[in-house]
């Protein structure tokens, strides 16, 4: 589904990510590992479009990624920076609005509660997002990504601010959206998030290649 072929790109005179070549298909993850500032990030961007690459091509769908096109915009979830957030919108609001917004209809409502509830949230639907711990908030950002259908969801860090308990509940719902033929681009600092997911592993080095890891599927296991 998603095709990184040569994909060169960097700021000023430093190069983040150097001729990285990368695939992901339907119901498979693919997981980013390495330190802050790697480049796990740029890649991800570069895969949702919120940036094009200086040299390579990125498709989806056999289709040059851009934020500014719609059939992206339809079919691929992303969660980088937080989630967007509206102050003056409760987090019930927030995901009625995402779920209308890709069709969800009439019943929009009862998959925003199932949501919710999947989510801990539902004692804090009606809540504004600066009443919001910073473990909720990343967790209506997720919420908003999980409650409209998409054919890949694109994730930075989607375990950050959560608690164990939290984490294991996300590897589920990952490992559902799977088997249902979304494809998933992973970037985390939880080896055993990964471990849980992931069909595929690299570290992205400081000199912005990609290092393949084991993973237990890998080994057979």
């Amino acid at each position: 589904m998603l095709e990184m072929a040569g994909v060169r790109h960097g700021y000023d005179d430093r190069v983040v990510v150097a001729g990285v070549d990368l695939s992901v298909g339907a119901g498979e993850c693919v997981v980013l590992l390495g330190e802050n500032g790697s480049g796990k990030s740029t890649l991800l961007r570069l895969a949702a479009g919120r940036e094009r690459p200086e040299e390579g091509t990125v498709t989806f769908l056999g289709r040059t990624v851009s934020e500014d096109d719609v059939t992206l915009r339809a079919e691929v979830a992303v969660v980088l920076d937080g989630g967007v957030g509206y102050p003056d919108l409760s987090v019930r609001e927030h995901l009625m609005l995402v779920a209308l917004a890709h069709g969800l209809g009439q019943a929009a409502g009862e998959t925003v509660d199932d949501i919710l509830r999947e989510h801990r949230l539902d004692g804090h639907a009606d809540a504004l997002p600066h009443q919001l711990s910073s473990g909720q908030t990343q967790l209506m950002a997720l919420a908003q990504a999980f409650v409209r259908p998409c054919s890949m969801l694109i994730l930075d860090e989607p375990e950050q601010r959560i608690d164990t308990d939290g984490r294991g509940r996300l590897a589920e719902r990952l490992l559902a959206a799977k088997a249902d033929g979304t494809a998933v681009l992973l970037a985390t600092h939880d080896r055993t998030l990964a471990a849980a997911v992931a069909d595929a592993a690299f570290t992205v080095s400081g000199e912005g290649r990609l290092v393949e890891e084991r993973t237990p599927r890998a080994d057979g296991e």
